[in-house]
């Protein structure tokens, strides 16, 4: 299995009710759903085409983005690496985090600054490979509240 040191994607398939499938090259895969995004980003809005949402692909040989070239759109894989943790969580904790890292596009160094932690302890939690502890959720939170 390869591993990613950034995620990159091999394979995306448009599903019904503005959903995707990604195919991540370490093997995981995941399906997002983007119809909130939809709604709330106006770039977007061309994909609530569901005849244009089908067409959604990623380049051969890349992987750094899903596509729709004809509208000229382009999401991350990065965005939708932590849309995907966010969305399949399998905890309140680990959404929580999630969720938080993608609102504020923090980076796993970025959320270590924030949180006064090292990189390598944010990079266990966002892999899944430890646990994330209540206090974690808590102060993304806090570092929010604290932000406004």
């Amino acid at each position: 299995m390869a591993t990613m040191k950034r995620p990159r994607l091999l394979a995306v398939d448009a599903l019904p009710n503005y959903r995707l499938r990604l195919n991540f090259i370490d093997g995981s895969v995941f399906t997002v759903s983007l119809a909130s995004d939809l709604d709330r980003c106006q770039g977007l809005y061309p994909l609530k085409d569901a005849n244009e949402f089908a067409k959604a692909t990623v380049i051969t040989g890349e992987g750094w983005t899903v596509e729709w070239p004809e509208l000229d759109i382009q999401i991350g894989a990065d965005t939708l690496w932590l849309d995907a943790q966010a969305q399949n969580a399998p905890d309140e904790n680990t959404r929580i985090f999630a969720q938080w890292r993608a609102r504020h596009g923090l980076s796993l160094t970025d959320a270590a600054l924030a949180l006064g932690m090292t990189k390598r302890t944010m990079s266990a939690y966002g892999s899944g490979k430890r646990p994330i502890p209540r206090y974690i959720a808590l102060a993304c939170k806090g570092w929010e509240a604290d932000q406004t």
